[in-house]
């Protein structure tokens, strides 16, 4: 069954989002707005996360069907056990959140020019680590920084935002 399009709503300064069922078929469910910790923490406890370009209006997605891990339900392959157990990595949770979210801004991805990591979304996730609600969790080789990622936790939920890896296997450890 094909998704109903629903127009889009453009957000103003009133904290509020449509209802998530009148995203598009592609999850885009509304324009606007801002990257304020009231917005982000309304969005995210909805289902709602901001993803968009440098120098474009801020775009808010809720995807149908959205991808979830239940940490009970994943199988750790042979030869990454083998890695766990070689002690190769070390993991640190909120050690360098910064440093985070700037490798995972600037590592080239295969396919994308630029990234959607803009300044000012660095920022408002800086603001809700400083608060406790995003985390980094990084992957560390010989005392340097070498993998990672970050999201917003909600306690019941952690909504990974963005992840990198300069050397093999870094970012599945994070």
């Amino acid at each position: 069954m094909k998704k109903k399009q629903n127009p889009l709503i453009f957000l103003g300064e009133k904290l509020e989002f449509p209802p998530i069922e009148h995203a598009n078929a592609e999850g885009l469910l509304a324009v606007g707005g801002d990257l304020s910790v009231k917005r982000l923490m309304l969005a995210y406890s909805n289902g709602i996360f901001p993803w968009f370009n440098e120098d474009a209006l801020i775009l808010w997605w809720s995807p149908d069907p959205r991808m979830v891990l239940f940490p009970d339900k994943v199988k750790i392959s042979k030869s990454m056990r083998r890695l766990i157990h070689a002690d190769v990595f070390e993991i640190r949770v909120n050690t360098a959140f910064e440093e985070v979210i700037k490798h995972c801004a600037a590592v080239p991805r295969a396919g994308q020019r630029g990234t959607w990591i803009t300044d000012e979304m660095t920022k408002a996730y800086l603001q809700l680590h400083h608060m406790g609600i995003a985390k980094s969790y990084e992957v560390w080789q010989d005392g340097k920084l070498v993998g990672g990622l970050y999201g917003v936790d909600l306690g019941h939920v952690f909504c990974g935002e963005s992840m990198f890896s300069l050397v093999d296997n870094a970012s599945k450890f994070a």
